[in-house]
């Protein structure tokens, strides 16, 4: 089997979806591995590098489609796939369903790594955790970066600079790295979700955890991820947290429901009773924002508040960003082709969940819902 790595065209995109070490580690097991030139150079992986550990560097896209067998992306897009390919990628079925009918089309049998289950046999395939680990961290470095203050406190000649205050909304894997990376450069830092269970992990990082009195019932569903709540309860929880929100110098949001736009957390008002200078970045923005003030793609001031709404974050930090996820893909790939061909017709739970289109036809039950095709 021929795995073909291509340069992403996406714009803004310095990743790739293969380093030469994880090429190495494919080519070990077996298989070929095929990547198109420059594919890696954004991200810091020179072509020499890919043939130094096995793979076949080639000069246009064209000659790798046509000499793979599977297409591993970062972005996944059927263009210039032919019937019976295999994409691996992310490509975000569940927010953009008809983006499915695409692959279908072109025959192609795509695998959306955003659908991988949350299960211990999977961990070492959840890109969606690898890539949240980057964005957690870029979000802190960016705050500090804006804020006209620093985070630690010391003790200098000049009399004592007191530490800067970060609160954290959503403590997911990206909320975790956020306040492990504010608490390494010494901020007081607090967090609040809604799912109670998290408490003991912030506590573990050196963070206080706010509890609000908010009953949250069912906050957790069945894959980990924080449950799409009513509005009578964001909004008691707005409530609630402006107050948090007014004592803090850092606010970052991560809030997001699979599949759903993000709940907005943050109000205009809320944003007014920050002190002038503090910043705000928000991590749910793809997904439309926690804040109803942040601007998608843009760094804004808004009532002497910085609030951040950069796309992509994980795309800042490339080189280890790519690491990360060619060690996802290289994982999935061992998974799925044990015996150097993929088994559609098996009923491995990691392969039936992410796979979303086969044969032409939509089959992941939950997308096909969202297409109306149930």
């Amino acid at each position: 089997m021929t795995v073909g790595v291509l340069k992403e065209t996406w714009p803004g995109e310095r990743r790739v979806a293969l380093v030469p070490q994880a090429a190495a580690q494919l080519v070990q097991k077996g298989f070929a591995v095929a990547v198109e030139a420059g594919a890696g150079a954004a991200a810091g992986f020179r072509d020499e590098e890919y043939e130094a550990k096995g793979a076949r560097v080639a000069p246009s896209r064209e000659e790798v489609i046509q000499a793979s067998d599977v297409i591993v992306s970062v972005r996944a897009s059927a263009e210039g796939l032919r019937r019976g390919q295999t994409v691996i990628g992310f490509f975000d079925p569940l927010s953009e369903p008809a983006r499915a009918r695409e692959f279908a089309a072109a025959g192609v049998s795509a695998f959306a790594m955003e659908l991988m289950p949350r299960i211990t046999r999977a961990q070492s395939m959840d890109a969606l955790s690898s890539m949240a680990t980057v964005a957690g961290y870029e979000a802190v470095i960016l705050a500090a970066s804006h804020l006209p203050r620093l985070f630690p406190m010391l003790m200098t000649a000049a009399g004592t600079i007191a530490p800067a205050h970060v609160y954290v909304v959503g403590v997911g894997v990206a909320g975790l790295q956020a306040i492990a990376t504010a608490r390494r450069l010494g901020a007081v830092v607090s967090a609040y979700d809604v799912r109670p269970a998290v408490k003991e992990q912030v506590q573990s990082l050196g963070a206080k955890f706010v509890e609000l009195p908010l009953e949250a019932g069912e906050a957790e569903d069945r894959g980990g991820y924080a449950r799409a709540m009513d509005e009578n309860f964001y909004r008691r929880q707005r409530e609630l947290m402006a107050r948090v929100v007014a004592e803090n110098d850092v606010v970052i949001t991560t809030a997001a429901v699979p599949g759903r736009k993000a709940p907005v957390l943050i109000t205009e008002e809320m944003v007014k009773g920050m002190a002038p200078g503090s910043v705000l970045v928000d991590l749910a923005i793809e997904r439309g924002g926690n804040c109803e003030l942040t601007v998608a793609g843009e760094v804004v001031e808004r009532h002497g508040v910085t609030i951040i709404g950069l796309l992509n974050l994980p795309s800042r930090a490339p080189y280890h960003a790519s690491q990360m996820y060619a060690r996802n893909i290289a994982n999935f790939l061992l998974h799925i082709a044990k015996q150097g061909s993929i088994d559609f017709s098996g009923d491995d739970e990691i392969l039936r969940e992410t796979l979303v289109t086969h044969e032409g036809a939509v089959v992941h039950g939950r997308v096909r819902e969202l297409l109306g095709e149930a």
